[in-house]
């Protein structure tokens, strides 16, 4: 059975991929070389649901259960602001940008994908829905003393200057993983707050 590696995102405009570039090249030049597998800004998505291998004859199934959920919610503006690790700055593994959403309807959005996928057979997340972009991964070979000193420079970063956003569509994505990295290829996009 052919499956294609899918997830389902908000797509990012040009001035937060700015930001996201500036907050990287200052990080990286704080962090040990090569310690960290930096995220190019054009691959960076504000993931909702990641779906992973989906069959072929599911995909429009998800395109359906995709714009309802979207209709269920209008479109929104979400704020980039402050870095930090997970699972924390002391054993840091992801370095990301937090978000910032006044409103409620980045997580009504993320409950109604949930709630539209699950009866497709793709398992509601456990994990509490925690907004950020990734901007890079500490690598595995990374030593003890390498990950503390990324773990101090983006506890003394501080915050990125904060990038407000207007959402007004979510997207259906299939990624292909490439030795070079990922290629993105935009499935189907949904309107916010339209039936």
């Amino acid at each position: 059975m052919e499956t294609w590696r899918t997830f389902i995102a908000i797509e990012l405009d040009a001035a937060v991929k700015s930001e996201l570039r500036r907050v990287q090249r200052e990080l990286a030049g704080q962090v040990p070389a090569h310690s960290v597998r930096w995220v190019q800004p054009d691959g960076i998505h504000l993931t909702l649901k990641f779906l992973g291998d989906t069959p072929l004859e599911k995909v429009q199934e998800v395109q359906a259960a995709l714009a309802r959920a979207a209709a269920e919610v209008g479109p929104f503006a979400v704020i980039v602001s402050g870095v930090g690790c997970f699972p924390n700055v002391r054993q840091p593994r992801v370095v990301w940008v937090g978000l910032v959403e006044r409103s409620g309807a980045l997580s009504k959005l993320h409950s109604a994908v949930e709630a539209q996928v699950a009866p497709l057979g793709f398992p509601t997340e456990r994990r509490p829905f925690s907004p950020h972009l990734t901007l890079g991964r500490v690598r595995q070979d990374a030593s003890r003393s390498d990950a503390q000193r990324i773990g101090e420079a983006v506890a003394a970063f501080g915050a990125a200057t904060p990038c407000e956003m207007g959402a007004v569509r979510v997207s259906y994505i299939k990624s292909d993983l490439r030795p070079a990295g990922a290629i993105y290829t935009t499935l189907f996009e949904a309107g916010l707050g339209r039936v």
